[in-house]
């Protein structure tokens, strides 16, 4: 019974409405696209299937047969099969055609009248694609398997649009997590996605600020950049990454009469520590890393609370030396310096530097 002793007045009875509305057309839109993602894995593979079925069918193969198929299927009424889309099924199913040995069914063809297709597509298929169809044909143009998993995963986790996941593609995600991983969490980043166990799992090199609109040049301040990051902080918290909460900006803490301020602070609820982040518009130095390390001191003496992990303290800075940083920063350290850029990375740059990273990883 509705909990009409604590007065469901009209405005909560609308809302309620409201509210079951929404989330049931979402539902509804949902299974809609899932069912679109089965039935195009489906006609990629009764494609395949019937290429592969004998070589008197060698006359239909390729583009033929396509052409021919998508005439047929468009007069009895079939959308969305045209040449183009039926190339890119076929192109779904080759790509995914593991998905085959999880499924009852052997091959479709043979047994075409037999097949449950309700239970096909509630109990075994559907299960097997997290992700709308429209993320799947951004995800079809990534040709490295481990990198599009990665980005399938992290989609799925974080409910990300198909405007967002083609930004952290566009962005490099994948090659900027890897570059600080050895071979073994490479594979983890395809298997797994982004796991968030330490400190290091949720710092990126460089961090990728294009969305800010600001031109590469020194005419605009840290103030600026701190503005400019407020003002598209959606934008900036899923570039941090996964588990970020947003808790101050210039946060004020006062030492010995003197006034400090930590530029941006937020909240890791994965980690269950406060992140600080400070911009720094120049080149990094040791006074930057020494001042991190005073707030990071502050805020785990302080502020955090027992059974919070120990704070974590980012530089952002558009140039650094790496040597500089592994100096002024014991190996144990939870500060790290990061570089940020305001346009997006080559994927190409960033691979070689993977692979170098990898040989550097072999010789040690």
């Amino acid at each position: 019974m509705l909990p009409v002793e604590n007065g469901l007045g009209f405005d909560k009875l609308v809302k309620l409405f409201e509210q079951t509305q929404t989330e049931l057309q979402r539902q509804a839109a949902r299974s809609v696209d899932m069912a679109l993602v089965v039935r195009n894995w489906l006609f990629g593979w009764y494609i395949v299937e019937y290429e592969n079925a004998g070589a008197e069918r060698s006359q239909l193969y390729g583009k033929k047969l396509l052409n021919r198929l998508a005439g047929t299927l468009g007069k009895a009424g079939i959308k969305g099969a045209s040449t183009t889309n039926l190339r890119l099924f076929r192109k779904f199913y080759l790509t995914y055609e593991k998905i085959q040995q999880t499924v009852s069914a052997k091959s479709f063809l043979p047994q075409i009248g037999q097949i449950d297709f309700e239970q096909m597509v509630s109990s075994e298929l559907a299960g097997k694609f997290p992700i709308g169809w429209s993320h799947y044909v951004v995800l079809l143009t990534i040709d490295n398997a481990g990198e599009r998993s990665f980005y399938e995963i992290e989609t799925a986790r974080n409910s990300w649009s198909v405007r967002e996941m083609k930004r952290q593609i566009e962005s490099s995600l994948y090659e900027r997590l890897a570059l600080s991983r050895d071979k073994e969490q490479i594979k983890a980043l395809s298997e797994k996605g982004q796991l968030v166990e330490s400190a290091g799992d949720i710092i990126k090199d460089p961090y990728v600020l294009e969305f800010l609109n600001l031109e590469e040049k020194s005419g605009y301040s840290e103030h600026e950049l701190e503005t400019a990051i407020i003002d598209k902080l959606e934008q900036f918290l899923l570039e941090l990454g996964r588990g970020f909460l947003f808790e101050a900006r210039q946060k004020r803490f006062t030492f010995d009469d003197d006034h400090f301020f930590v530029d941006l602070v937020f909240y890791n609820r994965l980690l269950r520590c406060y992140v600080l982040i400070d911009l720094k518009r120049d080149k990094l130095t040791h006074q930057d890393l020494g001042q991190m390390q005073m707030y990071v001191n502050y805020f785990d003496r302080y502020i955090k609370i027992d059974d919070e992990a120990p704070t974590v303290g980012i530089v952002l800075c558009h140039r650094k030396h790496d040597a500089l940083v592994e100096l002024t920063l014991p190996s144990d350290s939870n500060i790290y310096a990061a570089k940020y850029q305001l346009y997006l990375p080559s994927k190409e740059e960033l691979k070689q530097q993977i692979m170098k990273s990898l040989k550097e990883q072999e010789r040690v």
